[in-house]
């Protein structure tokens, strides 16, 4: 019986699921794959792949049907900040044969960058294509500026590519600043109001979410704004406006669900000038 080591070795390094070929064309043997199979330690999720038995399951998946995984589900297994990313999305070749999913977004557009026959995963161009076309504006800022400020890819790279007319939206209205997907909502809906805003201004010795105006600091609380972190919020806010300046800070649900809400207490500042330096 062959040793399964050599093979277990480039598999992994193979994030775990592979073409037969590329197994081969690394110094596996074809009949020490079949023995790898016949012990349970590879399986077959298609013809023409192997995978380990201890492989992720998405990538697996993935192998399984004759797609990469793309859009949202790429985005979030990246670490990208993504509002709601509930059914998995796939991309296939838009001539390719039958996909074997049911339960998947399935996206046939052609990739803006080449995809290789062994990937099962999206590179990021295409992924960030495919949300631009998929998500609502919003969500697909958040994802895309959560890219940027990870340094997955540039602005630049990005506009050489041929995008469409979503991607090309987004490619022109995104920042790298925001701190989080919440911020990403915020110049968008507030641009209307014609008055210079700041994201991640740099005042008091702390960054503010956004400077609205000379004066106004509208603040984003997520879920790690608690203990610690909380204290020093409240400080600096305290040394906000021993400077002159008015604090809004608002929370997750408000800018997700009740963002009317804070839309009203922000026009209401502004109609009192507190935007305004005395």
């Amino acid at each position: 019986m062959p040793s399964l080591s050599p093979l277990i070795a480039t598999l992994s390094a193979l994030d775990g699921v592979a073409r037969v070929r590329t197994v081969c064309d690394r110094g596996a043997s074809p009949y020490t794959i079949r023995a790898a199979v016949a012990r349970g330690v590879l399986t077959r999720p298609r013809k023409g792949w192997v995978a380990l038995a201890t492989a992720d399951p998405a990538l697996v998946a993935a192998a399984e049907a004759g797609v990469v995984l793309s859009c949202a589900t790429e985005a979030k297994r990246l670490g990208l900040w993504v509002l709601d990313a509930a059914a998995p999305h796939v991309a296939a070749p838009a001539h390719s044969g039958v996909v074997r999913t049911t339960r998947s977004i399935v996206h046939w557009a052609a990739p803006v960058v080449p995809r290789h026959p062994d990937s099962l995963v999206d590179p990021i161009e295409n992924v960030l294509a495919l949300v631009a076309t998929c998500l609502p504006f919003e969500d697909a800022l958040a994802v895309w500026e959560s890219a940027l400020r990870k340094g997955l890819v540039d602005l630049a790279s990005m506009r050489r590519l041929p995008l469409g007319p979503a991607a090309r939206r987004l490619s022109e209205e995104a920042m790298p600043w925001s701190d989080s997907g919440l911020e990403s909502f915020v110049v968008p809906r507030l641009r209307w109001m014609r008055l210079p805003i700041v994201p991640q201004a740099w005042i008091a010795g702390h960054r503010v979410d956004f400077l609205i105006g000379e004066r106004l600091v509208l603040q984003i609380d997520g879920g790690h704004h608690v203990g610690a972190q909380r204290e020093q919020d409240v400080a600096h806010d305290a040394q906000l406006m021993l400077l002159g300046y008015r604090v809004i800070r608002v929370g997750y649900f408000q800018v997700v669900e009740r963002w009317h809400e804070v839309q009203e207490v922000l026009m209401r500042a502004v109609a009192q000038g507190l935007h305004r330096a005395d």
